[in-house]
């Protein structure tokens, strides 16, 4: 194993080793320095959750590759929210969380991770066409394979807007949504991908291994990360709530916004390093599946976890997380619709990240929905301008992998032709 992953890896342990040692030894410590220790462990997982994941796709290429590393690098968040809504079943207490880390993580990912991949992947080409007196691109090509993604997202977002109209989550409305992450797994699995990935930091040196010492490395750095989130993430979760009542901030703004930070940041970094290396499509692709997995697979789940802690057959939310809800569903759609036609302008990201920075200037309930009105209405202005473009992206994760292929391959060609 090359020294240099092996530094990396040893560096995540020494990380997470002070969780650990409280976890073992039993010792309680202040709220905020266990937020502390047990974030830290959380984000060193969530490390080498990220680099096994993307070096894995060396064994599995394409599209599933792609929705499998995005589901993996969200395991973390996923820890958190479904401790949560596990525990709401028995402590009508945590019912007041038990979506809050989702529609923070959602909304983060979208209002921060978005933009600054385009800002990123746009600075990068201004810099090349700058070295080769070519054309300055004003926006980012998303790659083709991606409006399948793109069409389960719309499919998604729109049925998001049941839940803050049903005021819960049903058990069956939860099935619904994991049937629908299921099928897209499947769809993934047959679409087309590029066989010739590239990689970056640790995931490459990890890549450059031998085929039997990359395998036995990935699946090692999967079962090891696996075991530290599943070790912190009980009292990294009641350690949030705690530290929000010892420091006098709302518990519900910590578990909406420093679990998702502490969850994410591993991607957005591994996004940025894509979109540095001229990779923005790949990059804004990641975070799309990675949209797509929030909306089904986890949304789906809490019902479920929720039942499973001894709760009722749907998961209740209160008025502020209809508030949350309503907010992100509207800020999925606004995204979607800017993205249709594979093109993403720098002015629209930089938009959503005002948007997204704009809501922690407006608490009021009031302003929130007036907020998620503006977001609404931006999306029905981009799906207007693209409306060429709503019929092929609401076919794509219907149609057959033959037909998926020739479309993929058709829309190529065009874009060469653009280019040319």
């Amino acid at each position: 194993m090359p020294a240099a992953i092996v530094r990396r890896i040893v560096l995540c342990l020494v990380i997470a080793s002070p969780a650990l040692i409280l976890r073992i030894t039993g010792i309680e410590l202040a709220p905020p320095l266990e937020l502390l220790a047990f974030g830290a462990a959380i984000v060193s997982a969530a490390f080498l959750l990220a680099w096994a994941a993307e070096a894995a796709q060396k064994d599995i290429s394409g599209a599933l590759a792609i929705a499998l590393l995005a589901l993996i690098a969200v395991l973390p968040e996923y820890a958190v929210d479904l401790y949560y809504a596990f525990r709401s079943g028995s402590d009508p207490e945590y019912l007041h969380f038990a979506a809050a880390n989702m529609t923070g993580s959602n909304r983060l990912l979208l209002g921060f991770g978005w933009p600054l991949v385009v800002v990123i992947a746009l600075l990068v080409a201004r810099r090349i066409a700058k070295r080769t007196k070519s054309p300055v691109q004003t926006s980012l090509r998303l790659e083709s394979g991606s409006r399948m993604d793109i069409g389960f997202l719309v499919i998604l977002g729109v049925i998001a807007f049941a839940i803050p109209l049903l005021g819960s989550i049903p058990v069956w409305f939860g099935i619904a949504l994991i049937l629908i992450f299921i099928a897209y797994l499947w769809r993934a699995g047959s679409a087309a991908g590029d066989e010739n990935e590239e990689f970056v930091g640790a995931a490459a040196l990890i890549v450059e291994m031998p085929t039997r010492a990359r395998r036995i490395t990935v699946v090692a750095m999967f079962l090891v990360s696996a075991a530290i989130i599943l070790t912190s993430a009980e009292p990294f979760a009641e350690a949030l709530v705690a530290s929000g009542s010892a420091l006098g901030i709302d518990s519900y703004f910590l578990v909406q916004w420093l679990a998702p930070l502490a969850s994410e940041a591993p991607e957005f970094i591994i996004a940025a390093m894509f979109a540095l290396r001229g990779m923005g499509g790949a990059a804004i692709g990641t975070l799309i599946a990675s949209k797509v997995n929030q909306w089904s697979l986890l949304v789906g789940s809490l019902p479920v976890a929720h039942l499973f802690g001894g709760g009722d057959v749907m998961l209740p939310l209160d008025g502020r997380q209809i508030e949350e809800f309503t907010l992100t569903a509207t800020q999925t759609i606004l995204g979607v619709a800017i993205i249709l036609a594979l093109r993403f302008h720098w002015v629209p990201a930089l938009g959503l990240a005002a948007l997204f920075g704009l809501q922690f200037f407006i608490t009021d309930t009031t302003g929130r929905y007036v907020l998620s009105a503006i977001q609404a209405g931006l999306a029905i202005v981009f799906l207007i301008i693209h409306r060429r473009d709503i019929v092929p992206t609401l076919r794509a994760p219907f149609r057959r992998p033959e037909q998926a292929i020739a479309v993929v391959e058709e829309e190529s060609e065009t874009s060469e032709r653009v280019r040319a």
